[in-house]
């Protein structure tokens, strides 16, 4: 039996001397980061945090968070990320939900401090804890015992808290340094946010094998870049949105990264424009697609050498399930589709959640004889390729066909003048549903009419006439997004819907 505890104590034992984070100016030994955990966890004991307490943490990524997210969990605690981009009420009702005895955080709480214990500021009663120097109690950890508790960010609706217990993160871990070939010469670049699962759940893995990791604040496409040719970065996986930051900031201004091996990315579909781009612009960098959700501890699937892929039907593809998880695309009535047949994406492992916090209903939805319902719409080939191509509530149904927005979103990413889109459904009298795009420009065109029906025109070369969309509205300002960086088409399509459906 494998805990959260086993990594950490391993990286202290077999790894003391290497560095394990870098954080702007500090650079932390993996035997510094160990003494650190262990007393944050002792502080926190002496403030009457026992085992299987939530404790939450509200901050930028940096090198206490990454104690955090080792110590608590190690020492039999549960630690929840908050999204710091979340209003105070949702972040109320997420402490509420969790009942967090303690909040870490780098700014002003404000009136969630009503809502724990006590608040700890980071970095001043933070470093005044630790300096304390108590020594902490090594509590017995079941392999089942949460270890930590996500809220998802809540693109389709309201958050809920999924338990990732020790077992899944412990199993993630391994199928992720199986997947991405980690060892102890990679150089891990943090910019997604630590908040997010797949912003701290390649850490097990890195600390495990002693590999370094490198935490921005936030992500910003410069300043990444910069990360990548100072610190000699080899492996970073942002999600699209910030691939296509990344891409634009390094044709504008090239930095060095021939240190980079992988450049990955996950955490939303992708259109293959974006894929062709960034190969172009990374051309000695591996291109790798990964798939999976906050139920699924992070990874499900991976595709690697995805640059090969360019010019051949099975780009796009999120690749195969990773060692040591099962997948598998399914009818509503459970049973597996034929190659070829779109349905629901279903996943099993030991990467898998226990459920969500304190929400039966929620987890018996999820959880069917022992797999996970995605609610994502897949197709798998015959060599067990799958393509993620949309969410089942993103599907349009448009006069009994239905059209996949990822598919219209990447031809529409194709046009030079386009930098972000995003499709969905609206309410349309005679066909039930009618596509409806939002596309973001650098700056409007002279005629916004003429370049809306250049973009249609566009589209009808690419795709059949029921998928082009019936109108397209044009922005110049950036789309709404999740803390993850996931395009929020709840929030865009609010005002079509608002009185006719939930």
């Amino acid at each position: 039996m494998l805990t959260l505890a086993d990594p950490l104590e391993h990286a202290r034992r077999i790894h003391g001397d290497r560095i394990a984070v870098v954080d702007g100016e500090t650079r932390m030994t993996y035997r510094a980061l160990h003494e650190r955990c262990e007393r944050l966890a002792g502080a926190l004991q002496h403030l009457g945090v026992g085992r299987g307490d939530r404790v939450a943490v509200l901050a930028a990524n940096g090198h206490r968070y990454v104690e955090a997210t080792c110590a608590l969990p190690a020492y039999g605690m549960v630690v929840v990320p908050l999204n710091t981009r979340l209003a105070e009420p949702e972040l109320r009702a997420i402490l509420a939900d969790c009942g967090a005895r303690v909040l870490l955080a780098d700014r002003d709480p404000g009136a969630l401090r009503q809502c724990v214990d006590r608040v700890v500021s980071m970095p001043d009663d933070y470093e005044a804890m630790l300096a304390g120097r108590a020594i902490p109690r090594r509590f017995a950890v079941d392999e089942n015992d949460p270890a930590a508790l996500f809220y998802t960010g809540g693109t389709t609706g309201k958050s809920k808290g999924v338990i990732l217990t020790h077992r899944n993160l412990v199993a993630n871990a391994f199928h992720k340094v199986v997947a991405c070939s980690l060892d102890a010469s990679d150089v891990f670049l943090a910019a997604p946010p630590m908040f997010h699962v797949a912003g701290v759940a390649p850490l097990v893995g890195l600390v495990w094998n002693g590999a370094r990791s490198v935490t921005v604040p936030s992500f910003d496409a410069d300043k990444c870049l910069d990360v990548i040719e100072r610190e000699r970065i080899t492996v970073f996986m942002p999600v699209p949105t910030m691939l296509a930051s990344l891409v634009a900031r390094q044709q504008a201004a090239a930095r060095d990264v021939s240190s980079l091996r992988m450049l990955g990315h996950a955490g939303a579909p992708i259109a293959n424009a974006l894929i062709e781009a960034a190969h172009a612009t990374f051309p000695s960098s591996e291109i790798a697609q990964f798939y999976g959700a906050t139920e699924t501890s992070s990874i499900v699937t991976c595709f690697r050498h995805e640059e090969a892929a360019i010019g051949t039907p099975r780009l796009g593809s999120c690749g195969r399930a990773v060692a040591g998880v099962s997948v598998r695309v399914v009818r509503p009535d459970g049973i597996e589709c034929p190659p070829g047949e779109a349905g629901e994406i279903a996943v099993r492992g030991p990467n898998v959640t226990a459920g969500y916090w304190h929400d039966p209903a929620a987890t018996s939805a999820a959880l069917v004889d022992g797999w996970y319902r995605t609610g994502d719409v897949g197709v798998m080939d015959a060599d067990g390729f799958l393509f993620v191509v949309d969410r089942i509530k993103d599907m349009i149904v448009s006069g009994a066909e239905n059209v996949y927005s990822i598919e219209v979103e990447d031809i529409l990413y194709r046009h030079p003048a386009v930098i972000e889109a995003a499709v969905f459904g609206v309410p349309d009298d005679r066909w039930g549903e009618a596509v409806y795009a939002i596309v973001v420009v650098e700056r409007r065109a002279p005629s916004e009419d003429d370049f809306v029906a250049e973009l249609k025109e566009h589209c009808r070369r690419s795709i059949a006439g029921y998928k082009v969309p019936k109108r397209i509205e044009v922005r110049t300002e950036p789309l709404p997004k999740s803390g993850p960086g996931k395009v929020l088409k709840r929030v865009l399509r609010h005002a079509h819907w608002e009185g006719r459906r939930s």
